[in-house]
């Protein structure tokens, strides 16, 4: 009697300790790993500002400019301001179904009043009148829209606040349409400036 008596509170001091297997608390490695496994937050369930950066959109920016492809210098009278400007394109590139143009426009001697003398009115503060001149086809270019009503504005640069005087400059770019892909050169027509001719289409 004494015997089975020891050996019931033997089993329950080593139930409590949680030394027998099958009971709560016994081994408790498993669990244990579970339990941490469950505090640690892992990198998936919470990205890096880094990452998040990278799943926006990107938004595409006007071609750089590079060398210089085609330049002329000319007289130049608007606005009432008058001086003589050299226009130096520095790429004439196509990009798919498009023709991008960046071009810079510095001023020599005097003024030269860019505001509004290279859009297609009074109030069109951008450069939307330059175009593209295809002599081969006998077809003209203009500058790329974004819609097709009224109120599309153009793909291009504005020239708003553009009063130059002498030696300073303005960079400007217009997106067209591109021509056939036997085209290699094309005249780029500009208000102010005049004509380029034999400008060569990358």
């Amino acid at each position: 009697m004494r015997k089975t008596l020891a050996l019931a509170v033997a089993a329950v001091a080593l139930t409590g300790c949680g030394m027998l297997p099958g009971q709560p608390g016994g081994g408790g490695g498993e669990e244990k790993q579970q339990a941490t496994a469950q505090q640690q937050p892992t990198t998936e369930q919470q990205p890096t500002q880094e990452q998040a950066a990278t799943d926006e959109p990107q938004q595409s920016a006007p071609p750089q400019e590079g060398a210089v492809v085609a330049t002329r210098e000319t007289d130049v009278a608007a606005g009432g301001e008058s001086g003589r400007a050299r226009v130096d394109i520095t790429a004439l590139k196509r990009q798919g179904k498009t023709v991008s143009l960046n071009w810079t426009v510095t001023v020599l001697d005097g003024k030269v009043h860019l505001h509004n003398s290279m859009g297609g009115g009074v109030f069109d503060y951008t450069v939307s009148a330059v175009s593209l001149i295809d002599p081969v086809n006998a077809k003209r270019y203009r500058v790329a829209r974004n819609g097709t009503g009224a109120d599309a504005k153009c793909v291009c640069s504005g020239t708003q606040g553009q009063f130059l005087e002498k030696n300073e400059k303005a960079s400007h770019y217009a997106v067209f349409a591109a021509p056939p892909a036997d085209v290699t050169k094309i005249n780029v027509e500009m208000p102010l400036i005049g004509v380029l001719t034999d400008v060569p289409l990358s």
